[in-house]
């Protein structure tokens, strides 16, 4: 798209060319809201897109079971290839919606957008393919599986379809920001995302002499209550770090001492230095602890998501495209940098380029503004 032919830049130009798919793009994303799948299962959701692209005329493949790849190669000669990306799965909760469109999956919903991201890029597929014959270079489309749960666009990355990208861009809808903004930020956008499991192992005995057991169940609560440590009394205080647990079970019955305990949690940051010393210190507190009231423990990490760093020349290059489109009231160049992870930072650490944040909270609507991964 930076590299589109300076008379098709204008903003009527741009905006009668959406405005002529609006129906085509709402269908689209009824259709996915209608039916979401969860990640690494979006079976449906991949035959759809590929039908679609097959009405378009593009070539397309698949990118492990339900990811799908497709490009569109300009007639004007060689130039700059751009990667494009939405992600496509939804979440395993029940859609709060009484519109027409609402899931017809109970207990899956589209909660976080993707339908709507997915529905966009189909579109702009379209678009960009009848105009294939006023630009140079290739567009490389990614409709990305597993995003929720990090195991999507590492798999685009080993497939080798960031070889040769000049930049990839991606856009995640935001009921932070208003209807017609959007978000330009250099720097830090979203954390870095790691999923832990501790699992302790102590002896069991009758809680009526609970010195001949090794109680796992108060074992975990003590490394419960040291990882919150880390944040507190480890880290430095300008630093953004989380340490959250979610998940404690222990024990099989009231009146057993607990032989087996498990925790599981996340921890959140921007750097990698402070990633790799936060993870650290969790794996250090769990098995000191541990061994201090004689049990075992053992952790488990999962590496879901890298921090999400926009490159600053990548951003300069969309914002002089957008300020042809929009007031520059409407463009946000500090967004506040977020907590929730996005792998979308696996595509960042192979080649240059930028996430973008587009503004659905209509005022007049109240349910608009309701928070991302809520069933309204």
């Amino acid at each position: 798209m930076l590299y589109w032919p300076a008379r098709m830049e204008g903003k009527m130009a741009l905006k009668q060319y959406v405005t002529d798919e609006k129906d085509y793009l709402v269908s689209l994303r009824r259709y996915f809201h209608a039916h979401p799948e969860v990640s690494l299962k979006e079976y449906n959701t991949c035959k759809k897109i590929e039908e679609e692209l097959d009405k378009i005329g593009l070539l397309h493949k698949r990118v492990g079971e339900t990811g799908v790849y497709a490009w569109i190669d300009g007639e004007k000669g060689e130039g700059k290839t751009i990667a494009l990306r939405a992600d496509m799965d939804a979440l395993a909760m029940e859609d709060l919606k009484t519109e027409e469109y609402r899931s017809q999956n109970e207990g899956f919903c589209h909660a976080c957008g993707h339908d709507g991201h997915t529905a966009t890029l189909l579109t702009a597929a379209k678009i960009l393919n009848a105009k294939k014959g006023e630009f140079a270079g290739h567009i490389r489309l990614f409709f990305q599986q597993a995003e929720e749960i990090g195991q999507g666009a590492r798999q685009f990355v080993s497939a080798g379809l960031l070889e040769g990208v000049d930049r990839v861009f991606g856009t995640h809808v935001t009921s932070g920001l208003t209807i017609g903004k959007i978000s330009l930020t250099k720097g830090p956008q979203n954390a870095s995302c790691d999923y832990f499991k501790i699992s302790v192992t102590g002896k069991g005995a009758h809680v009526s002499k609970p010195h001949l057991g090794i109680d796992a169940a108060y074992i975990a609560s003590q490394i419960v209550v040291g990882l919150q440590s880390i944040v507190a009394r480890n880290t430095d205080p300008l630093e953004t770090v989380v340490v959250g647990v979610g998940v404690i079970k222990a024990g099989t019955q009231y009146n057993i001492v607990a032989e087996h305990a498990e925790i599981e949690g996340t921890t959140r940051s921007f750097g990698p230095e402070v990633r790799k010393f936060t993870n650290d210190r969790v794996i250090r507190i769990a098995k000191q602890t541990a061994m201090l009231y004689g049990a075992e423990a053992e952790v488990e990490f999962r590496d879901y998501a890298a921090p999400l760093v926009n490159d600053g020349r990548a951003v300069d290059e969309v914002r002089a495209v957008v300020e042809k489109i929009l007031p520059e009231d409407d463009i946000i160049s500090d967004y506040e940098k977020a907590l929730g992870a996005d792998d979308f930072a696996d595509y960042l650490a192979v080649t240059k380029g930028m996430y973008a944040f587009v503004g659905t909270h209509n005022p007049a609507e109240p349910n608009t503004g309701v928070p991302h991964h809520h069933g309204l």
